[in-house]
């Protein structure tokens, strides 16, 4: 799911979305209602009509920023209050104001609000956070009023299985219809976090989504799917194609590099995106080196379509049965998690 965290995917058309492959993308709760808000987002037809995105959008609840901007929030079982990033005002949000927020802007999955800790936090304040999640999570469930929108409850507990399989029973008792696992990639090594996956996946119904938060390496992806994971968000296809790094099935290029000054090739010779249709590797280069607008548009839309093609390979070797031997083989190539 490519993140648009403020009604946009950072240097992308819709159009140019759905042609990468893109199927539902993320909007983010608390930028949103910050900035323009989620009051006018509705009086203008909702965020679907604002963006001009006729596809699903998931929104965030605004719990990794409870991590994220830790610097200038408080939090308390009442809500988490944050000193606005923009102009210094206060927001308050509630497991309530989470859930009427994401009413307003009409997404077609909404998150439960949840308390991310970071990695190391003690095991004494992660038993609280659990606890305050779980809270939240009832609370979300008792205010939510649309019905033509999923309410995804979200696990939490870092590496700690027990009280990631607290949480995780809890949460079911309430039959949300999907559930995620927060709390990862939150420094914690990608070797520790894919040994918790397996066993954090296994708590939650294998009939219902279950979607992984925030990760989004490529083979972090696929050992990811090996647990169990049914869908995955992040920030990295866009962030890299910004800062001149392409995925590809053989691994990153780093376009910058003066290897590809006379490069006439393709990104990938058997990608089918706009950029590797039209482009070379010594125009992408150039563009980067000239301070182009167009070289981070080209990459970003070739790494969203770099991810789209992964995913659609991963579901046909499942499918197909074999997605042993294509595990092996991506895993091979880009390196296990490490």
């Amino acid at each position: 799911m490519p993140v648009g965290t403020q009604a946009t995917v950072k240097g992308l058309t819709p159009d140019q979305l759905r042609e990468a492959g893109a199927q539902l993308i993320l909007g983010n709760t608390y930028h949103l209602a910050l900035r323009p808000g989620d009051e006018l987002i509705a009086e203008l037809g909702g965020l679907h009509r604002f963006m001009a995105w006729d596809g699903p959008i998931l929104t965030d609840s605004g719990g990794f920023q409870v991590y994220s901007l830790a610097l200038s929030r408080k939090i308390d079982d009442r809500a988490a209050v944050f000193r606005s990033h923009i102009d210094g005002s206060l927001l308050e949000l509630s497991p309530e104001r989470a859930v009427r927020i994401q009413e307003n802007l009409g997404s077609d999955i909404a998150m439960c609000l949840d308390e991310c800790p970071p990695f190391g936090t003690s095991p004494e304040y992660m038993e609280e956070a659990v606890r305050r999640t779980i809270c939240w999570a009832e609370r979300c469930r008792s205010t939510q009023q649309r019905g033509d929108q999923a309410l995804f409850a979200i696990v939490q507990g870092g590496t700690d299985l027990h009280l990631r399989g607290k949480c995780a029973a809890a949460l079911i008792e309430l039959n949300f219809p999907g559930y995620a696992l927060g709390g990862f990639s939150v420094g914690e090594t990608a070797a520790q976090m894919v040994a918790a996956l397996g066993p954090c996946v296994a708590f939650l119904p294998s009939e219902k989504p279950r979607y992984l938060m925030g990760v989004g390496r490529p083979q972090d992806i696929v050992a990811a799917v090996a647990c169990g994971v049914d869908m995955f968000d992040c920030v990295l296809p866009t962030r890299n194609g910004r800062n001149a790094s392409a995925f590809t099935m053989d691994g990153s290029l780093r376009l910058r590099n003066a290897q590809y000054k006379r490069d006439p090739a393709p990104l990938e010779s058997d990608c089918m995106c706009y950029t590797c249709r039209h482009y070379s590797k010594a125009y992408l280069h150039h563009l980067f080196l000239a301070g182009e607008m167009l070289g981070p548009t080209l990459l970003s839309l070739h790494n969203v379509a770099f991810y789209c093609r992964l995913m659609k390979e991963i579901r046909a070797a499942i499918r197909e049965q074999h997605w042993a031997e294509y595990q092996a083989v991506r895993l091979a190539r880009w390196g296990a998690t490490s």
